[in-house]
């Protein structure tokens, strides 16, 4: 490990160290962070759970996982390296008293000087107020003796009021700076890539705006069923699992305006701004703004209530009431056991005002389209019109400018998301997490969507095959608009 400007040592504690959380995702990120020399010299993984594992235990049940992630770049010496610094504590952390291995063991390890913490919460989002409380309660929170951070997962809760109490019940305890909600969809390299684009970049932002733009489309295609995530997801849905947290957070990237510096305070405020310029609908409004699937074979999944109106796809329409984006069309989807896994971004810029060129009649033109292609065709596709030689007339056919990170970047491995969120929690750089007012005004938009598909009244969610592009209702949706769905990165 590399040695840090502050010398005080860090304990990184992971709740909820025996989920798959923690095995398919923090560990191998932490693991990669080592290899990279960017974790603290001096750094303490330190697992809790009620599992009764000992330190070497621990240690085995991980080491396959870290080895499946790592592919290529598995290094069983490094490994063995990495592993003297990950130890375990069986605890039960929401239970009260039940805190105290814990605190034993980090008085052992830190001693009396100051020592810096980082509290993930990789456990249930039941158990969140429970270990939240205890930690404040038993003086963990405070930060006379080095920094104190919480990491806390999504969902943060599931409408706005539940969203409010948790942060209500947070801030009892830990201040708003302390508090780092993650969105594992914002340490992708390719969402990061989207500021890039657009604020490093001067040929874009003229035709940034409605003027030139005619719609937005933000699409998370997943080819998974719900699998063994059926009693946590049928209480959920696509709406609040995908499109309340990734997909605006997605959007408010690719809408917002530039910062007058790239820290978190100035970043975050630009994202509130476009969430604030979304109107929240009425229900009624709503309806007409949402539609919703269920994959063929959902009511059938372990733990789905048999009746269940859980939409397992969805797309809204939205817009953003301020003057760049006035009258944009901007469409979310997601949905689970599709054709294909991807994620992009398309913004169909409108057709040229006239068109001089002498077409045939049935001649159906595509005018331009920029495709920010997220996963797993990474990179950047610009579509525009050209013509055909050597024809009679003129003929135009469309042709693409691609940009591709794995021919551009060809000795660089594209790291997990993971990777990058822990070492910005790590450095207190807060750009990439939420903050409380930003999540309260995503649940408030997404609100009133989510309760006109679940009100009694509402249709019949429509049925699609696994391995489709979803419900026909789907393309019926979009096409009263006179648009259609559009892929371009795969």
């Amino acid at each position: 490990m590399s040695s840090a400007a502050d010398p005080s040592p860090l304990s990184l504690v992971i709740f909820g160290a025996s989920g798959d959380l923690t095995g398919h995702k923090l560990i191998p990120a932490l693991f990669q962070l080592f290899a990279k020399h960017r974790l603290p010299a001096n750094t303490r993984i330190v697992g809790v759970a009620r599992s009764p594992y000992s330190d070497d235990q621990f240690r085995d049940r991980l080491a396959p996982l870290a080895e499946k992630s790592a592919g290529k770049e598995w290094n069983r010496d490094g490994w063995n390296t990495f592993a003297q610094h990950v130890f375990y504590v069986s605890a039960d952390a929401a239970k009260p008293g039940g805190l105290a291995p814990l605190q034993k063991w980090l008085a052992d390890k830190e001693g009396n000087g100051k020592a810096h913490r980082l509290y993930y919460m990789a456990v249930g989002p039941d158990l969140y107020p429970g270990i939240a409380t205890q930690l404040g309660e038993n003086g963990m929170a405070g930060e006379e003796h080095g920094w104190r951070r919480l990491v806390v997962e999504k969902p943060f809760g599931r409408d706005l009021a539940t969203a409010k109490e948790l942060n209500r019940l947070l801030h009892r305890y830990f201040d708003e700076d302390q508090i780092y909600r993650i969105d594992h969809y914002l340490g992708k390299e390719t969402v990061q890539n989207l500021l890039v684009f657009r604020f490093a970049n001067t040929i874009f932002e003229p035709v940034w705006n409605h003027q030139f733009i005619d719609h937005v489309q933000i699409t998370v295609g997943e080819t998974v069923p719900v699998g063994s995530r059926g009693p946590y997801y049928d209480r959920a849905g696509v709406l609040r699992d995908m499109i309340q947290s990734h997909l605006l957070q997605v959007m408010t990237l690719v809408t917002m305006e530039a910062p007058s510096r790239f820290d978190a305070r100035a970043l975050r405020n630009e994202k509130l701004k476009v969430l604030e310029s979304v109107p929240v609908l009425r229900v009624e409004d709503a309806a007409t703004n949402v539609v919703g699937g269920q994959y063929e074979g959902y009511l059938k999944e372990n733990g789905v209530a048999a009746d269940s109106r859980t939409p397992t796809w969805a797309a809204v329409r939205l817009h953003i009431d301020n003057w760049r984006w006035r009258g944009v069309p901007i469409y979310l989807r997601s949905g689970k056991g599709l054709a294909k896994r991807y994620t992009e971004v398309i913004v169909q810029f409108h057709c040229p005002p006239h068109m001089m060129f002498p077409l045939p009649a049935d001649t159906l033109l595509q005018c331009n389209q920029l495709g920010l292609c997220i996963q797993p065709d990474e990179g950047i596709h610009l579509n525009f019109q050209t013509k055909v030689p050597d024809t009679e007339g003129v003929v135009l056919r469309p042709a693409d400018l691609q940009f591709h990170y794995r021919d551009a970047y060809a000795d660089v491995v594209i790291p997990d998301a993971y990777e990058r969120l822990l070492q910005d929690a790590i450095h207190g750089d807060a750009s990439l997490f939420m903050r409380s007012d930003g999540i309260e005004r995503a649940w408030e938009i997404m609100d009133p969507y989510i309760a006109a598909l679940e009100r009694p009244e509402a249709p019949q969610l429509q049925s699609y095959p696994v391995g489709s592009q979803g419900p026909k209702s789907a393309d019926e949706f979009i096409a009263r608009d006179g648009r259609k769905w559009l892929i371009r990165c795969h």
